[in-house]
């Protein structure tokens, strides 16, 4: 707000009349300014009571697994965009429920739960050069698999000869706790839904194809899938 002080002395205002309407205008600017730094805190104070209890949640969720055969550690979250936590959110598909659909290009990985809604999973996927899409099904499940590099991935990579004969499972491992192998036509197709125990890799295209999830979401995608589960990967 402005005042023109020429023109309000040359309608009769005296000095004392506009020092106290200045006050006024002085006053009143300090509450509006006053009031919005105020309302600024508030909103303020809103997100961290918001990020605080999704922090929390996500703590409990990525929690550690001691129980497991070879127990896994906690999920530090800090490194995970929280975009990326598991959550159920609304989802409009044709497709059954129980049915997987990778989105590569968004890296979510969803299970369909009917009435619109999903289970939705960040995920890993595979880098340029690697992307795939179409239609494929879970045609086998593996706990803690035993992992055999592809012998094109060891003409690309020759340090994994050394595991051409398989790598027990464990955490080192890089199927992780659980996998789902995606078949086509009674075929396996190498491609594989797998438990990643690199946080940092959620959100970003790594694989040679295959679709990596949290080792915590991935058990609890595996315990809700099972064997002939259609999976639709988008394309990218």
């Amino acid at each position: 707000m402005t005042m023109d002080v020429g023109h309000a002395a040359g309608g009769g205002l005296n000095k004392t009349a506009l020092s106290e309407r200045r006050a006024r205008l002085l006053d009143r600017r300090s509450f509006l300014v006053g009031s919005a730094a105020g309302l600024g805190a508030l909103g303020l104070g809103g997100c961290v009571t918001s990020d605080s209890t999704m922090l929390a949640e996500a703590a409990k969720v990525y929690g550690p697994m001691p129980d497991e055969k070879f127990p896994i550690p906690a999920v530090d979250i800090s490194k995970v965009n929280p975009k990326y936590y598991r959550r159920t959110v609304q989802y409009e598909t044709k497709e059954a429920l129980g049915t997987i659909i990778v989105d590569p290009r968004n890296y979510y990985v969803y299970r369909i739960e009917g009435d619109g809604s999903a289970t939705r999973y960040g995920a890993n996927v595979g880098r340029d050069g690697f992307l795939w899409s179409g239609d494929a099904y879970v045609g086998r499940k593996s706990e803690w698999a035993t992992w055999t590099p592809p012998k094109e991935m060891i003409r690309r990579q020759p340090e994994a000869a050394k595991y051409a004969r398989g790598m027990p499972g464990g955490l080192d491992n890089p199927l992780g706790a659980r996998t789902l192998h995606l078949y086509q036509n009674g075929a396996y197709t190498l491609y594989t839904i797998y438990a990643s125990s690199d946080p940092e890799s959620i959100g970003s295209g790594i694989t040679s194809g295959c679709v990596g999830l949290l080792s915590q979401d991935m058990i609890h995608l595996y315990g809700r899938t099972p064997v002939k589960t259609k999976v639709v990967v988008l394309p990218a």
